[in-house]
């Protein structure tokens, strides 16, 4: 028995409590894994804070990295020391999305990696990139894939591309690394002038404060001499989609990836039809995406931003951290 964090029915920050669950040795086709790091998204959020919390109990977490312990019989793709990573659809291995919801996500349908041992089948992970900590490996499951997938998989980005990206959270600071890696331009978007010289730091070419810029969709049209963005990682929602299409170019694309702003509201519709977007909602990506993606890591040498990290026993101080919104980058945690 090893140490988990259990969320109990119906989330809550006073719901989640310490306790122990079993990793069993791995039978066919599985691994078990000494957990290191987990690092927190938006929707493991909403289950703990109970936004929409779990109907019985769950260990919590979709994001988590370690190394390899056991491994059962026919797995060649992993030995005892590897460091692994885990992916948010272990049933989605390749090709078209196939899953739909998040029945099968750890840490929401499934139990998640806020513990110390699982035993998974296993492909269930996928390798870490090389050199890197476990914590910087546990930013990949969710944000890493989620803004590789929107860049390269449903677009088609190329160098002299004009990407925009909205704030500062993991998606997007990984948006910023994987477009000017790739050898594009990048706007980017923040109510804070902080925070938008650090997205300066990292490569950003054109800065918007959207609080002082509200109209900022014009301005990125501007920027780019009235042409418009190629590609936007929207992940306002509502509040921030008209703006996100206002920005983009004839035919361009619009990732519809956060719901910061909410779940509903008016739809732009003209807009749409007259500059022929495309909108593409983005969950997370599938396991040959994230393998594709960790090979352009260590071909890149990228390393990701990560704001701070908390034990795992403190794991509602780091999303009362994370509701905040002073951070910059991933918050992680320790295992």
């Amino acid at each position: 028995m090893s140490k988990a964090v259990i969320v109990e029915p119906g989330g809550g920050f006073d719901r989640v409590v310490i306790d122990k669950r079993a990793a069993p040795e791995p039978g066919p086709g599985e691994i078990r894994v000494r957990l290191r790091a987990s690092s927190l998204n938006y929707h493991d959020y909403a289950v703990v804070s109970g936004m929409w919390g779990p109907k019985e109990p769950r260990i919590p977490m979709a994001d988590g990295a370690g190394e390899v312990v056991d491994v059962g019989a026919g797995v060649g793709e992993f030995r005892p020391g590897d460091l692994v990573v885990s992916t948010f659809f272990p049933t989605w291995l390749d090709g078209v999305p196939n899953v739909e919801g998040f029945a099968a996500v750890p840490g929401d349908g499934v139990d998640g990696y806020a513990r110390e041992v699982v035993t998974a089948p296993a492909t269930s992970f996928t390798h870490a990139p090389k050199g890197w900590t476990a914590a910087e490996a546990a930013t990949l499951t969710t944000a890493g894939l989620t803004a590789w997938r929107a860049l390269f998989c449903d677009d088609h980005l190329k160098p002299g591309d004009v990407v925009l990206t909205q704030g500062t959270g993991g998606v997007s600071i990984f948006a910023v690394q994987f477009a000017k890696a790739a050898g594009a331009t990048v706007v980017a978007t923040s109510s804070s002038d902080e925070k938008l010289a650090r997205l300066e730091a990292l490569g950003a070419d054109h800065l918007i404060n959207y609080r002082t810029t509200p109209d900022w969709g014009a301005q990125a049209l501007k920027l780019t001499g009235g042409r418009g963005v190629d590609h936007v990682i929207e992940v306002g929602g509502p509040a921030t989609l008209a703006q996100s299409m206002a920005a983009t170019r004839v035919g361009g694309h619009v990732s519809v990836i956060g719901i910061l702003s909410g779940v509903g509201g008016d739809f732009p519709l003209v807009l749409a039809l007259i500059r022929q977007l495309r909108l593409q909602g983005v969950l997370v990506g599938s396991r040959r995406q994230q393998q594709d993606m960790v090979k352009a890591i260590d071909a890149a040498g990228l390393k990701p931003v990560i704001d701070r990290s908390f034990p795992l026993d403190e794991i509602v101080a780091a999303f009362r951290h994370q509701e905040s919104n002073r951070h910059f980058g991933k918050i992680c945690l320790d295992i």
